[in-house]
């Protein structure tokens, strides 16, 4: 699976390249068919508190996934996009065996 990092605005720094490889490599164990996936790490408004916005797209045979989290770190908004991509792609697993 390969995946692709882009800091929107901002240098992102090593750790949190770091962070989000080893979060986005957990999807692997709940969908194996995954071809890529890319991460996209923004801030909105800077005089606002919850401004950090990742989005991660997932690309699966015959469909993509997109998640887009906002909270107060990129660590909060990988995270819980991690999570709601988690839940996605069991869904997904379970319509494919069932047709």
């Amino acid at each position: 699976m390969e995946i692709k990092i882009n800091a929107v605005r901002f240098d992102i720094d090593q750790k949190l390249v770091d962070f989000v490889n080893k979060k986005v490599s957990k999807l692997d164990k709940f969908y194996d068919a995954i071809l890529g996936v890319e991460v996209f790490l923004r801030v909105e408004k800077l005089q606002a508190e919850e401004n950090k916005v990742a989005e991660i797209k997932v690309n699966i045979p015959g469909n993509d996934l997109f998640v887009k989290k906002q909270t107060n770190t990129f660590e909060e908004s990988v995270s819980q996009a991690v999570d709601s991509l988690t839940r996605s792609l069991g869904k997904t697993k379970e319509k494919q065996r069932g047709v």
